[in-house]
């Protein structure tokens, strides 16, 4: 038999190198993505505009898109176009959605361990926040959550901020960007560093202290999707954040 024969050894398929984009790919693509997100979710504050008949103008759109209806409706339409621009810079790389995003589900021991982290790491800051004299939470996330709880639009807003939020930005940054650039000259203590880096800068909302607890907790989150191997880990952890976050704002905060 030619397996047994050392002058003809069996074939064997040479490993194929995984479809990623690497350094610069996913840097271009994740803008073209965060792009995506933000036409998206502008596209929903202009769609709302034109609906009540307002001049397509500066003014109008902002006069809108601080209602929390609009802001919740606007959150919500960045998802599916963020879900879009990562599906078709995947597909151009001829490779599967489901494996390049790590979409894989956690264990129960995995979930748990990254609850906890992520309950310590909250915490501490709240702790700082009290010694310091600092708000827990921003202080124009308090007026936005509270004034849509008051005009029916809560529900709307929990959705908005517990569900789309923590998808749309999970996908980019602990997903697409930590992918890519795990693969590259970066490796996996870099992916994390930069895409945690990434993720603070799309709160650029948020004061230099919210931005620090922001990093802390994204550097985690970066942690639980390297040992973990799933990007609905980080999903579910950012959910749970955001979740707990607007639900005590909106109604047990003083």
């Amino acid at each position: 038999m030619d397996s047994l024969n050392p002058d003809h050894p069996p074939l064997t398929e040479a490993p194929v190198a995984p479809r990623v984009w690497k350094f610069w790919g996913t840097a271009l693509w994740g803008l073209f993505i965060f792009a995506a997100m933000f036409v998206g979710q502008i596209g929903a504050v202009i769609v709302l505009a034109a609906q009540r008949g307002l001049p397509m103008d500066l003014a109008s759109l902002q006069l809108v898109g601080r209602e929390p209806q609009t802001l919740a409706f606007s959150v919500i339409m960045g998802l599916p176009a963020t879900l879009l621009a990562v599906w078709l810079a995947i597909r151009i790389k001829k490779a599967s959605f489901v494996d390049y995003l790590a979409l894989h589900w956690p264990s129960w021991k995995q979930l748990l361990f990254g609850a906890v982290g992520l309950i310590l790491i909250v915490v501490v800051w709240e702790t700082m926040s009290r010694a310091l004299g600092r708000e827990a939470t921003p202080g124009f996330m308090t007026d936005l959550l509270k004034s849509g709880r008051d005009k029916g639009a809560a529900l709307l807003l929990l959705f908005a901020f517990s569900v789309a939020a923590p998808t749309s930005e999970e996908i980019l940054a602990r997903g697409f960007l930590y992918r890519g650039w795990s693969a590259s000259f970066l490796r996996i203590p870099g992916a994390i560093l930069l895409s945690s880096l990434v993720w603070t800068i799309v709160h650029l909302q948020y004061d230099m202290y919210f931005l620090a607890e922001v990093f802390a907790i994204g550097l985690w989150f970066g942690y639980m999707r390297y040992r973990a191997n799933s990007l609905w880990l980080t999903i579910l952890l950012h959910a749970l954040n955001n979740l707990t976050a607007v639900v005590l704002t909106m109604w047990l905060g003083s």
